[in-house]
């Protein structure tokens, strides 16, 4: 048997749905739980002689650790949306009376874009934090402290990781990770990643939306080419748009050190080969870069400019003007609606800038907090340790972050639902569903392709 694990890509494409709402013509509303952390399991701390019980559980702390990319020269900043979606959710934790009777503590991790430092984080998280929370290191293959490290009775089980997103297959596949991001791979029971041609899960909801505007869609994919990992990331994505009827005229590997200049044989491509639709599966910066320059070459034949959940951000915004009618998809309600849901309120009210990435790190703390809550209702505060997280978290098949993400199992798998975002001159405006709080779900949007990633990346130039 196989357990399942299904991913996206940077670039990439994510996944979430309510639980708790209804499908009813395909749309659905999510209905919010209390976010009010005064719940059943703060009454179990009173009259409690707190104790440590595991390492990053002190008799007043609780220590989680947040691994992002940020200090890469090759992106700055990369992914600080999750360390500092982190940070304030420790901030609405502490403010709101703790978790597991104590306080939470947040080390923050610069995996840097490298496996040595991905790997310097999981040892650092062994030695010093409960879990692993909110994470985003594109390049992490060594998962071996993840899975083994002691705990603090010397068990080497090494300890829960609840990532936003896992770029990398060996991450993905890690029996002790959960990951917010949907996930496209199928893995071996025992944790390895599958290897050789096999199945994989995309989602393409968003493609039969564009086809409502342009029925023939003829594309050109920008594919995120900086890592290995990236690259094969694309590649299941690439052909799900095909077998949905995308005629691809090419798919071109982008840089993050790309100029704008490095564009040019990218527009000429899609001129000459008469596209009507580009798709932008890395972030922000190179998409703006390819929008800017088919401005300059006067390329006015597309019908359809769209982008991954990567160019949902504040700089995609300021660049509106260059990148106005660019279609954005996503599987959570966007900032844009503050009000239709609690834990997107809380979110906002906690981090200075909201992007999609941080988004999914708070959703990351979400399921932690859950976890904590389920330990101390049923066995008390002196019961949390990271076997007791795991054995929790394994249990959990159904997560929507009290209704701001789609519903999805966090060891794996995609949501079948999506809202599409266009950038109008005031900034993303909802294209579908139309009405605001809710989702457009369909089991049609998930399909399944059969392809070697390492191989088909090798044919990307």
């Amino acid at each position: 048997m196989k357990r399942h694990r299904l991913l996206l890509c940077l670039l990439l494409v994510v996944g979430l749905v309510a639980a708790a709402c209804g499908r009813d013509d395909d749309e659905t509303g999510q209905e919010q739980e209390s976010t009010d952390t005064t719940s059943a399991a703060d009454e179990a701390c009173d009259g409690v002689t707190l104790e440590a019980t595991d390492i990053g559980v002190t008799e007043d702390t609780i220590t989680i650790q947040v691994m992002a990319d940020t200090g890469s020269p090759l992106r700055p900043g990369l992914f600080q949306g999750n360390v500092d979606a982190i940070n304030g959710f420790a901030d609405y934790i502490n403010e709101n009376g703790g978790i597991g009777c104590r306080e939470l503590v947040v080390e923050e991790w610069d995996s840097k874009l490298t496996p040595d430092e991905g790997k310097n984080g999981q040892i650092n998280a062994c030695n010093s934090a409960l879990a692993a929370v909110g994470g985003n290191s594109l390049f992490n293959p060594d998962v071996s402290e993840l899975q083994t490290c002691p705990d603090q009775e010397g068990n080497p089980i090494g300890y829960p990781n609840i990532s936003a997103l896992a770029n990398d297959i060996n991450e993905q596949c890690a029996l002790n990770s959960f990951i917010i991001q949907g996930i496209a791979e199928t893995c071996n029971d025992d944790g390895s990643p599958p290897t050789g041609q096999r199945d994989l899960t995309a989602f393409v909801g968003n493609i039969q939306y564009y086809q409502t505007i342009e029925p023939d869609l003829v594309g050109l994919y920008l594919v995120p080419g900086d890592l290995p990992t990236t690259v094969q990331s694309a590649t299941y994505q690439i052909e799900a748009q095909a077998q949905e009827g995308v005629e691809w005229v090419g798919t071109v590997k982008v840089s993050g050190r790309d100029e704008q200049s490095a564009y040019t044989p990218r527009v000429q491509l899609a001129r000459n080969e008469n596209a009507n639709y580009v798709y932008g599966g890395s972030d922000s910066t190179t998409f703006t870069n390819m929008r800017r320059e088919a401005a300059a070459q006067g390329l006015d034949n597309i019908a359809v400019w769209a982008c991954s959940l990567a160019c949902y951000n504040d700089d995609f915004r300021a660049a509106s003007a260059d990148v106005q009618d660019t279609y954005v998809w996503m599987q959570f309600l966007p900032f844009e609606e503050e009000g239709s849901n609690d834990e997107l309120d809380n979110y906002l009210s906690h981090v200075d800038v909201p992007d999609s990435f941080g988004a999914q790190a708070w959703m990351a703390g979400v399921l932690f907090q859950d976890a904590v809550n389920q330990i101390v209702e049923d066995e008390g505060p002196n019961a949390i340790t990271r076997q007791k997280m795991l054995d929790v978290l394994n249990g959990i098949d159904s997560f929507d972050a009290n209704g701001w993400m789609g519903s999805k199992d966090p060891k794996g798998g995609f949501s079948d639902c999506m809202v599409i975002l266009k950038m109008g001159p005031d900034g993303f405006e909802r294209q579908t569903p139309s009405e605001e709080g809710t989702l457009d779900c369909d089991p049609s949007y998930l399909i399944t392709t059969n392809l070697d990633p390492a191989v088909e990346a090798e044919k990307i130039q």
